[in-house]
């Protein structure tokens, strides 16, 4: 039981975090592109002797990505204002630690078990702030999660599958 929590939990942040990189799109002109004026032939006459290289995406703030569970999370499992700063901050910190994780290199199995260590913990921190009550609905709402992600990775399939066709 612990293992699907954990896993659960996993997809449901990394999910989350995917949809919040997904919506960064810039076109590679970023804030200093060629509509300001006076910058765009300054910074390309001085970037000619220099290979161009694609400019990496800002990485969403764990805090915003937090804040947007947290939309969701709030009415669903009834929080008051204080288990909300709670889980908030638990939320928060599994994020940054995740993105941490992320850079590491680990083969893909000690990485899955780190993961999977990662959302035992934030798990655990998590139920510390509920009642019993809220605990049975925070089990609900991640079983939601998950299956709202299922559904939505067999949409993007069909439609790629159909622009093959």
């Amino acid at each position: 039981m612990r293992t699907i929590q954990s896993i659960t939990l996993i997809a449901f942040v990394l999910f989350s975090m995917n949809i919040v990189s997904a919506q960064f799109g810039n076109n590679g002109m970023g804030g200093n592109g060629m509509n300001q004026r006076g910058n765009g032939m300054n910074q390309m006459g001085s970037s000619m002797g220099q290979q161009s290289q694609p400019e990496k995406p800002k990485e969403i703030p764990a805090e915003v990505t937090a804040a947007a569970i947290m939309e969701d999370m709030k009415p669903a499992l009834n929080l008051d204002e204080l288990q909300v700063i709670a889980v908030s901050n638990v939320l928060t910190e599994s994020i940054k630690t995740q993105g941490v994780l992320l850079k590491q290199e680990y083969n893909q199995e000690d990485q899955m078990k780190n993961f999977q260590a990662l959302a035992e913990s934030t798990d655990r921190k998590i139920n510390q702030f509920l009642s019993p009550e809220q605990k049975e609905k925070y089990l609900a709402f991640k079983e939601n999660r998950k299956s709202q992600k299922k559904s939505k990775e067999k949409s993007k399939s069909k439609k790629e599958k159909e622009k093959k066709d």
